[in-house]
């Protein structure tokens, strides 16, 4: 069995995958790149130099750790599995790009801790008016911006109860929030959530929210699915948040919406389009705070450190007949339960 391993590794990690590929050949090539400017106490020093990776990796590869061009893919000879580093996959479960029967697994559970905090911290900038005092620093204005939010006793509605939703509705819970999970089918009651309803009561609960957090992947069910009627329908002075997919949110209804003062403000890891051009208005509108795609990916090494975790169990379980964690199911882009 020959294992393509495309993302950057320390030798501890690319021990342990060697460990858990016993039996099996490996190849390690840099497919994925890290984020510039590291430093602080991130051990990305440590990480082995390998080659970076060419065609003929993919058509040797039976199983494919990382994210690999989807197009890449199409040349491989007998692919089996392919295991993203990333939670969404929509570019691989396009039509064409996997043969019928290849498995696909996501890195759900890895990255709840970064991108939980981040928006939390975007959250906060809203809530205690952070960015308007950045903008008064620069201006060397020493004002008050006026009354603050808390999210003690805010009714943050979660859209999404997976990883990156659960990690921040337990956050708001413990900072005293009302948290509402939405999610697409029934399910148990987490201990984060105060209520769990689903997507079909979604307008009524817009209108009550103080918060609105969108983790939802991006699917053809997602896209649009904050148009604008519903940001219409949120609650004076809420405070929209995106990690999920640009798409998801219409963009030029936002601008609206906080260019007139309906919304109180709002923190966008995601935009649309992406990456947001220059000259766009959002960029210059006072209440917004927006981050370029940077919540996951490798910019906190404990996720890293998940990703590979994840790889390793998984390599395990593949290679002795096991079912694999974090299955994608290719007609809805979401995680077998």
């Amino acid at each position: 069995m020959n294992i393509l391993v495309t993302m950057p590794v320390s030798e501890r990690q690319t021990e342990a995958l060697r460990q858990a590929g016993a039996g099996a050949e490996l190849r390690f090539r840099l497919g994925e790149d890290l984020p510039s400017g590291r430093g602080g106490a991130l051990p990305f020093d440590q990480l082995v130099p390998v080659p970076r990776l060419e065609p003929e990796d993919v058509a040797w590869a039976n199983a494919v750790l990382g994210n690999v061009d989807p197009q890449l893919l199409k040349t491989a000879g007998d692919l089996q599995w392919v295991q993203t580093s990333s939670a969404g996959v929509e570019p691989y479960i396009q039509p064409g790009v996997l043969r019928p029967g290849t498995l696909l697994t996501n890195a759900t559970g890895a990255y709840g801790l970064a991108i939980s905090e981040h928006m939390l911290g975007m959250l906060l900038s809203v809530m205690k008016k952070l960015e308007l005092y950045r903008d008064a620093q620069r201006r060397e204005d020493w004002a008050s911006q006026g009354n603050v939010a808390s999210v003690y006793g805010a009714k943050v509605l979660v859209l999404g109860m997976g990883d990156i939703g659960g990690d921040f509705g337990r956050l708001c819970k413990a900072m005293g929030a009302y948290v509402v999970g939405v999610r697409r089918t029934e399910g148990p009651k987490l201990d984060y959530a105060d209520e769990v309803r689903l997507i079909g009561d979604l307008d009524r609960l817009l209108s009550e929210a103080d918060v609105v957090a969108v983790t939802l992947p991006g699917t053809p069910a997602t896209r649009g699915l904050l148009n604008r009627r519903r940001i219409e329908s949120m609650k004076p002075g809420a405070v929209l948040l995106n990690v999920g997919r640009g798409y998801i949110v219409d963009t030029e209804a936002l601008c609206d919406a906080l260019e007139s003062g309906r919304l109180g403000g709002a923190g966008l890891d995601v935009t649309e389009p992406e990456p947001l051009p220059k000259g766009h208005r959002l960029w210059q509108i006072p209440t917004a705070v927006v981050t370029p795609h940077v919540s996951g990916g490798y910019h906190l090494w404990e996720t890293h450190e998940r990703i590979v975790g994840i790889f390793e169990e998984n390599l395990r379980k593949f290679l002795a007949g096991e079912p694999l964690r974090n299955q994608v199911d290719f007609s809805t882009g979401y995680r077998k339960r």
